[in-house]
């Protein structure tokens, strides 16, 4: 089984920064695709970062310029790093991963959640 545990959510003010964390660990093989999704009250889950299986990354409008998707292979772990944070940014962050297990099958796999809240 593969399991994908996420932290750094919080409590930020406005202007501040934040890095969160998804660390992916059991039988992998590969892994495709890391990304970051949030959702925030009252609206749909959305991608707010992806990285790719060749190493491409895309970000949503709403965080170009202020967010940047790493990923750390050997570790099997991607890392959000959030900056100028707004209010607009409270939500709950989901980070999503795309794995390959010794069986060859993609398994597409959520982490639990991280609040990340910013209010002075």
């Amino acid at each position: 089984q593969v399991q994908l545990v996420e932290s750094g959510g919080g409590l930020v003010q406005p202007g501040g920064s934040l890095r969160l964390s998804c660390t992916a660990s059991g039988s992998i093989l590969s892994i495709d695709v890391m990304a970051w999704y949030r959702q925030r009250p009252g609206l749909q889950r959305e991608l707010v970062a992806i990285s790719g299986n060749g190493g491409s990354t895309n970000y949503a409008d709403s965080v170009k310029g202020r967010g940047t998707i790493d990923r750390d292979n050997a570790k099997n772990t991607v890392y959000l790093q959030m900056n100028s944070l707004k209010p607009e940014d409270t939500a709950v962050y989901y980070c999503y991963v795309l794995v390959r297990t010794p069986t060859l099958v993609p398994v597409p796999l959520w982490g639990q959640g991280t609040q990340v809240t910013v209010s002075s």
